[in-house]
């Protein structure tokens, strides 16, 4: 099969490249940036030198359509829906790592990110792309809205939880983040000087992950509210999730929830005896999950690599279902 990338040069660009360099059944065969166009790909990332040196091209869709047969779409919020319109009336299969296909519900979509969704025709053929929840929905869905890093560290741990009653509907996630999270054109909240030896919230109650967390969620359990505090780590890469809730049911009654939800499901690991670390998840599609209660006080911690299973690895997850493969293809 072949791939293009589309707005392949940043970070989650730079790393579907190195996933998809790998894969068995797949060709790359256009990476594009109307920055970059005429570049080679290893002359913005010298780590692919002799490895994957192949010339960028601008966002030609004609040229790109008559050359794949999947596209990963790689542009800002926003930007995407022209560019998956044109791919799905061309018969392509589409993998959005922006918002645009994320939510059912099209007023919320337009309320978060104030702007009105020109497709929502396209609803009907996307599905929410967390292969460990909705793996039927994405094998027969034509566009995969794929997750935000955060909900993905959020939804996975809570929503077998919500979905079975076994906690509390009210929920409170504190999420941290490395600096990649906020993409790679610099601004000067991510400026080293601003960075370095600092550690703070941001975006409090007014997040745009907020919203794509709660309409998740409110599948599981339609009463679920959720309030979400992300924070800026002085890292490149990782995210941790500390979730706090309530529950009367046993820590043995949890843990066997997510591990029989999950029991065949390969990248996602359950702590039971350790606390998931982000180092041990950088790099990696795992999330890493564990649960500690006291009383009716349950805190679930969770750890993903931001740009591999908060984006660039669940893509690709997300494709091997859509293809039939084995869903870690390329992944570990």
């Amino acid at each position: 099969m072949k791939v293009s990338i589309i707005g392949s040069t940043g970070y989650t660009g730079f790393e579907l490249v190195k996933i998809l360099i790998k894969h068995p059944h797949i060709e790359i065969s256009a990476v594009t940036s109307d920055s970059y166009a005429g570049k080679n790909f290893s002359e913005i990332y010298p780590q692919l030198t002799n490895i994957f040196d192949k010339t960028i091209e601008p966002n030609n869709f004609e040229q790109i359509a008559s050359k794949s047969d999947i596209i990963f779409l790689c542009l800002p919020h926003a930007a995407s829906m022209d560019a998956v319109k044109y791919f799905f009336v061309k018969g392509k299969i589409c993998i959005d790592l922006s918002a645009d296909f994320r939510y059912q519900d099209i007023s919320l979509y337009e309320k978060t990110y104030k702007i009105n969704h020109k497709y929502p025709e396209l609803l009907d053929f996307t599905a929410y792309g967390i292969p460990e929840l909705f793996e039927k929905n994405i094998k027969s869905a034509k566009i995969i809205g794929n997750p935000g890093c955060y909900p993905t560290s959020i939804i996975i741990p809570t929503y077998p939880l919500l979905k079975e009653g076994l906690i509390s509907p009210e929920i409170i996630a504190d999420s941290k983040s490395g600096v990649s999270g906020a993409g790679k054109k610099p601004t000067e909240k991510t400026h080293f000087c601003e960075v370095n030896e600092d550690f703070k919230p941001y975006s409090i109650l007014s997040h745009r992950h907020e919203s794509e967390i709660s309409s998740i969620l409110k599948l599981a359990d339609k009463n679920s509210k959720v309030i979400f505090t992300p924070h800026l780590l002085p890292i490149n890469r990782g995210i941790e999730s500390t979730i706090y809730t309530k529950s009367d049911k046993s820590l043995e009654q949890l843990y066997d929830c997510l591990k029989e939800y999950y029991k065949n499901k390969k990248f996602v690991r359950i702590y039971e005896n350790s606390i998931p670390s982000i180092k041990n998840v950088q790099y990696t599609n795992f999330i890493d999950i564990a649960l500690f209660k006291r009383r009716e006080t349950l805190i679930i911690v969770s750890c993903i690599d931001n740009l591999i299973k908060g984006a660039s690895g669940q893509a690709v997850q997300n494709m091997n279902l859509l293809l039939n493969l084995k869903e870690s293809t390329a992944l570990i």
